[in-house]
Formats: structure tokens, C-alpha cells, sequence
């Protein structure tokens, strides 16, 4: 069985066991709350592909934290897949943020009327 290392595929499971659950609670919190923001500016815009797009690219990165949380808690099995922001790694961190700003660059209020 191939080794898994724990500052990339298990960093949940790590911040749980060093700095607790509430730490947890509080990366959950952030991820959660930044979906729900995403999600909930999406309902004020009226371009089909804005709403796609930015739909698609925030449910990524949701099932991206969701399949690396479960894995992390044992309830699914592990894909090796990394934490957004939280995870060292860095073609991980370098795709994370291109799907930010792809994200900025469709909900900029500067580009509404093109």
C-alpha cells in the first residue's frame, strides 16, 4: 500500500489532532461559508454563462474540500486528493488559485455590462 503523506492528503486530520476540533470547526465554517457567498451572488446575475460557470467552478472546489474532508474522517476511501489553501503542495495551490481568480474575474462588478 502506498504511503500517503500527511501534510497533503490527511492535513485535516492532522489539524484535528494538533489544534482540535474547534480548528476544524473554524476550516469547515470558512469553506462553507465561502460556497454559500459564492452561490448566493450568483442568484443577482442574470448571464446564463456567468451563472455556469461560476456554478461549476465553486462546486469544484466544494467536492474538492467535501471528498478530502470525508476521506481525511475515514468515510470514504482516500483519493489523494489535497484541501484547498490548507494543504501544502504546489500544483495544488497554483490550480486553487487560477480557479479563484477565474471566479473573481466572472463576479467583477466592473465587468457587468460586457
Amino acid at each position: 500500500l502506498p504511503i500517503s503523506d500527511s501534510n497533503t492528503d490527511f492535513i485535516f486530520a492532522v489539524a484535528g489532532e494538533e489544534l482540535g476540533f474547534v480548528f476544524c470547526l473554524i476550516i469547515i465554517f470558512i469553506i462553507l461559508s465561502i460556497i454559500v457567498r459564492t452561490l448566493l451572488n450568483v442568484l443577482r446575475l442574470d448571464d446564463p454563462y456567468k451563472i455556469i460557470a461560476i456554478s461549476g467552478l465553486i462546486c469544484s472546489f466544494g467536492l474538492q474540500c467535501l471528498i478530502n474532508i470525508f476521506s481525511s474522517l475515514g468515510l470514504i476511501p482516500t483519493k489523494g486528493m489535497t484541501l484547498p489553501f490548507v494543504s501544502y503542495g504546489g500544483s495544488s495551490m497554483i490550480s486553487i488559485a487560477f480557479l479563484f481568480g477565474f471566479l473573481l474575474s466572472l463576479t467583477n462588478k466592473q465587468n457587468e455590462n460586457s
